[in-house]
């Protein structure tokens, strides 16, 4: 299952794996993590709770604005 997430605050390619590896760490049965610095997205692939992607969203020091519809 796949579930995408609003993420401000990403400028870079830097920012972007930032991101990715702050969810790979906090939810490790996630497959893959998927973002789009244009639309400001992070689309996660595998077992993840929001409020688990939420906190190392926040926790890499980026804004978390829930998850996409």
């Amino acid at each position: 299952m796949a579930s995408t997430h609003h993420v401000a605050g990403m400028t870079c390619g830097g920012c972007a794996r930032s991101v990715e590896v702050a969810i790979k760490e906090a939810a490790p049965t996630v497959e893959a993590v998927t973002v789009n610095l244009e639309a400001g997205t992070v689309t996660v692939a595998g077992d993840a709770p929001d409020a688990v992607i939420e906190t190392a969203v926040e926790d890499a020091g980026f804004v978390y604005g829930g998850r996409a519809a």
